[in-house]
């Protein structure tokens, strides 16, 4: 006979606008009235039901950011925390902490897809790759730690990679491709 154990997988939607919880549990019984928590930065918490053994879609008209009815809204990026209980007791829940970097993510890859795109010279284009290599490793840095519960950490390294993101895309192609031919060439 299976035994409780419960967890939550958020997986990608690659989508600004979703935020995916699949049910990767396993239940002695069928549980009544499961409830996923969200806390969303900058909104607070929202209790919403959540189904069971599949995988469940939050958006901001769900996550209680817009009205019903209301053009729904990219979901915010920063540090979200989920928890799944279920009835009776308040001991049988799992609690999981994220960073969600879709909105940085998508504006990372309209930068990388003009790279290709530039007129530039071969040290300007080169320090453009390095300089997007170096702001994808802060990302990657910032959801590492939040994997980890440094989300300290994870805040810090989110708003290196923004800052250095919105100075990418602002000065793009002002470079003098120096720091390449310095260190690389």
């Amino acid at each position: 006979m299976p035994t409780l154990n419960l967890d939550i997988l958020v997986l990608p939607t690659y989508n600004k606008m979703l935020l995916g919880v699949a049910d990767a549990s396993t239940y002695a019984t069928t549980p009544v009235n499961p409830t996923i928590e969200i806390n969303v930065p900058s909104f607070g918490n929202v209790v919403l039901p959540f189904t069971i053994n599949t995988y469940n879609l939050f958006n901001s008209e769900t996550l209680g950011i817009t009205a019903s009815g209301a053009a729904l809204v990219p979901l915010p990026d920063g540090i979200y925390t989920l928890k799944y209980s279920i009835a009776p007791s308040a001991t049988n829940y799992v609690e999981k902490t994220i960073l969600r970097v879709d909105q940085l993510q998508e504006k990372f890859d309209e930068a990388f897809m003009k790279l290709d795109m530039m007129e530039c010279d071969k040290a300007i284009k080169t320090q453009s790759k390095v300089d997007l290599n170096t702001i994808y490793f802060f990302i990657q840095g910032a959801i590492a730690a939040a994997n980890n519960c440094a989300l300290e950490t994870a805040t810090t390294l989110y708003n290196q990679a923004q800052k250095m993101l919105n100075n990418f895309v602002k000065n793009n192609c002002n470079c003098s491709g120096n720091n390449y031919v310095i260190n690389f060439y």
